[in-house]
């Protein structure tokens, strides 16, 4: 009688139909994992490409991005970046002093708090957040010739700006500071403090699509 013994080359014997059956599932399981993993890095990159979109030199996406799906913007990059234009607002305000009619210019706390809130929030929808505003900062003055433009900021100026914001501040003109001012107008003190101006906490923000025909926003603040 004979029977055939089907040895591999090594002496072992070959796998039962069984054991070709979890040998297949463990490489399917194996592909799957890959798949996966490969699934997953390829989201991350979308995720890493999802940020600015802009060109230095071409043009910008068509569509801005909504609220929801840019709220990444707001992270302290950009309460950073903020902290950074209100600096350079404050710099180029007190630079503008005699421009404006006075010695000396008083901005109170609360208002360039509040710039910086409002620029986030005009920022938060753009493609490129607030690295593509460019700022024109205007006071009224409240005469004749009323509106002064003081400086023009662009965030980033390495890129195609998105946006355009106007802020039109004011001189305070009720409260306690006028009141102030016109105690001193009748004494010896009045040379030294006629020329000192404080602005307002309130204040004008209009906002225009640069990439885009739209309405303009127009935000009172205060």
């Amino acid at each position: 009688m004979s029977f055939s013994c089907n040895h591999s080359l090594d002496g072992s014997f070959p796998p039962s139909p069984a054991e070709d059956n979890r040998a297949s599932q463990r490489l399917s399981w194996g592909s799957l994992l890959q798949r996966l993993t490969e699934l997953k890095g390829i989201n991350q990159s979308v995720t890493t490409d999802h940020q600015c979109n802009c060109s230095e030199t071409g043009s910008v996406a068509d569509m801005s991005l909504s609220e929801s799906e840019s709220s990444f913007f707001c992270f302290p990059l950009e309460e950073t970046l903020a902290t950074e234009v209100v600096a350079t607002i404050t710099q180029s305000l007190n630079n503008a002093s005699h421009i404006l009619g006075c010695s000396k210019l008083i901005l109170p706390d609360c208002l360039l708090h509040n710039i910086s809130e409002e620029l986030l929030h005009l920022a938060v929808s753009e493609p490129c957040g607030l690295r593509g505003a460019l700022i024109d900062l205007c006071v009224d003055r409240g005469d004749q010739d009323s509106l002064c433009t003081v400086d023009q900021i662009a965030v980033d100026s390495t890129l195609v700006p998105t946006f355009h914001v106007t802020l039109v501040l004011r001189f305070e003109s009720s409260g306690l500071w006028p009141k102030f001012q016109k105690l001193f107008k009748g004494g010896k003190s009045s040379t030294r403090h006629q020329h000192t101006l404080r602005l307002s906490t309130s204040f004008r923000a209009i906002k225009k699509k640069l990439y885009c025909s739209g309405e303009l926003l127009v935000e009172e603040c205060c």
